[in-house]
């Protein structure tokens, strides 16, 4: 009788730790929204986001990428313009931009866009664009952005989600009041032996620099911030877990 139980015990186990093994990470990338606000979702080639109509820049941008994407040599396309799939009359324009003293912050960066040449035209639409410190833009924040290329490099898959986090306190800029964010977010996800493990960052839309571990946290702690739910397409076990910790063993970030 022992050994029957003995069997099954390891049986399960097996097969538990073989269902751990294969997670569904289809699509596990695309966040939902946990507030009432303005959300359009729109579906690029490279990446999808969620376009605030009212903020006339996304709620969040969201994609996949991988060791071979990072090794792209599509070169810079640097021509900003309108999504052509925002209605005219809710989207900024490159004039909102100019002499505001902010610059045209990428969430998902052109550099992670190299792949392809449709894909790299539309990094450069205003939906994935933001109002950011131009010390952010070209410091701590590229700093991050470059450790995600490393990442996805060393791992093979990194899936990413970004955005801004406005508050009753952000201004704007332009005829066409884009929304001036008071931080940005970035939150990672990874598979590694069957686990799931994520991270999350967020930066003051300030100049400024810090060791990038002062700007890390759990992807909790960014869901409170951001009204944002995210990977809500894991298994809810596996995902309040992961949510919940970070370990940093896992990520190679500057401490």
């Amino acid at each position: 009788m022992k050994r029957i139980y003995l069997f099954l015990f390891c049986f399960l186990f097996c097969k538990s730790l073989c269902l751990a093994q294969n997670i569904d990470l289809a699509n596990v990338e695309i966040p939902s929204i946990t507030e009432e606000r303005s959300d359009r979702v729109i579906t690029h080639k490279g990446y999808t986001v969620s376009y605030n109509y009212d903020w006339k820049i996304p709620n969040w941008v969201a994609y996949e990428l991988t060791d071979w994407e990072v090794e792209g040599e599509v070169p810079r396309y640097d021509r900003f313009k309108p999504d052509p799939m925002v209605p005219q009359n809710v989207t900024a324009t490159t004039n909102d931009y100019k002499y505001s003293g902010y610059d045209r912050g990428h969430m998902a960066p052109a550099a992670d866009m190299k792949w392809d040449e449709q894909v790299m035209k539309e990094s450069f639409y205003l939906s994935n664009i933001c109002p950011q410190n131009p010390n952010l833009n070209g410091g701590v924040w590229k700093d991050l952005e470059e450790q995600v290329r490393d990442l996805a490099t060393q791992k093979g898959k990194i899936f990413v989600v970004c955005g801004p986090i406005v508050t009753d306190a952000s201004t704007t800029i332009g005829e066409n009041k884009v929304v001036v964010p008071q931080a940005f977010y970035k939150v990672l996800l990874q598979e590694n032996n069957g686990k799931i493990h994520t991270i999350g960052f967020v930066y003051e839309n300030i100049s400024g620099r810090r060791p990038m571990s002062t700007y890390a946290m759990t992807v909790d702690e960014v869901e409170k911030l951001t009204k944002i739910d995210f990977f809500p397409s894991l298994p809810d076990k596996i995902e309040n877990k992961a949510e919940s910790e970070v370990d940093f063993s896992k990520w190679t970030i500057s401490y």
